[in-house]
């Protein structure tokens, strides 16, 4: 700030842009949030994503006395809807809920209208899902060693879900040292019923997936993904503590503003969605869709989509997947 004279000869103070601009977005981040605001889901309606941004918004809504407006904007393997975000005005007025899909689509796309790691900034984890290790009861492998060893024999077949959604299992082979065969299909459902049929030999996938399948004996669990044993999927063992030390991998749904969005509503955003989460509700719901709330802090965040989209590079070249 400088002094200068007006032209009544009075001494006035003279603000330079940059801290009118600095001080009208801490303003606007004061009174956040004064009216609604869009959760843009990039997938079509009906999945797990769409059901969980559904009630975190109806609950979150309430807490502010604002409406939170779910928009679908399914497309290009949830590019469309990621890109209208991208470019959206960074005023935490427009978010984008997205899941661990985006990465590993990222890791198969040659070019994007917009920098998939730094056009996002991560406002909060929503919650996380294991997956479980499956495989038909005729393989004979009752638990992650011998399923390891027999691969090392012969490679094993396994179900994935179209371009992208082999990295996990890509990941796992890469951890433990073996090479097994993908067979695509056009999402999990068939995916599952081919297992069933003895049509592919494995498949790792969401317990809402698969365990039905497990329980009535039709298929059989080895290990589940998460560091520990899992709650969601009792008596599973960790793939980590039963032969692929350091293995995890988890499904993950979390929300997005546009890069450039003022600190304080990123953190007002956070500290919402994180009461939200301790709610008996929505832990409630979370465990009929087979996740777990995962409140985190803006700081545990911040290396989320880099980290996560180069560790799906890697599996993606590994799994000789040409980006597109």
């Amino acid at each position: 700030m400088r002094l200068k004279l007006n032209w009544f000869g009075t001494i006035i103070p003279v603000v330079s842009a940059a801290v009118l601009a600095c001080t009208a977005s801490f303003s606007d981040a004061q009174s956040y949030p004064s009216g609604n605001i869009t959760i843009v889901i990039p997938y079509a309606p009906g999945g797990s994503s769409d059901a969980i941004v559904r009630v975190l918004a109806k609950l979150l809504g309430e807490t502010w006395g604002h409406i939170i407006v779910v928009d679908n904007r399914p497309g290009a393997s949830g590019m469309i809807g990621a890109e209208l975000v991208a470019k959206a005005a960074p005023n935490g007025y427009t978010l984008l809920s997205t899941t661990n899909a985006y990465p590993g689509t990222v890791a198969v796309r040659a070019k994007l209208p917009f920098d998939p790691a730094t056009s996002f900034v991560p406002v909060a984890m929503i919650a996380r899902a294991p997956i479980i290790l499956v495989v038909n009861p005729s393989v004979p492998a009752h638990n992650v060693k011998e399923f390891i060893a027999l691969a090392k024999k012969h490679p094993l077949t396994y179900a994935s879900t179209g371009l992208g959604g082999n990295i996990a299992m890509e990941l796992l082979s890469q951890a433990a040292g073996i090479k097994l065969t993908e067979v695509p299909y056009k999402g999990i459902a068939p995916g599952v019923v081919a297992l069933v049929s003895g049509e592919v030999e494995s498949i790792i996938a969401t317990s809402s997936a698969v365990m039905a399948q497990v329980q009535a004996k039709k298929l059989r669990a080895l290990g589940v993904s998460s560091a520990k044993p899992n709650p969601l999927v009792p008596g599973v063992p960790a793939i980590a503590e039963s032969g692929v030390p350091g293995f995890t991998y988890e499904n993950w749904w979390g929300l997005f503003v546009p890069a450039g969005t003022p600190g304080n509503i990123v953190i007002q955003l956070n500290a919402g969605v994180n009461s939200v989460l301790m709610s008996p509700q929505m832990k409630e719901f979370l465990e009929r869709e087979g996740a777990q709330a995962a409140p985190m802090s803006v700081a545990q965040l911040a290396d989320l989509l880099p980290s996560e989209i180069a560790r799906h590079k890697k599996a993606a070249l590994a799994a000789g997947l040409q980006p597109q």
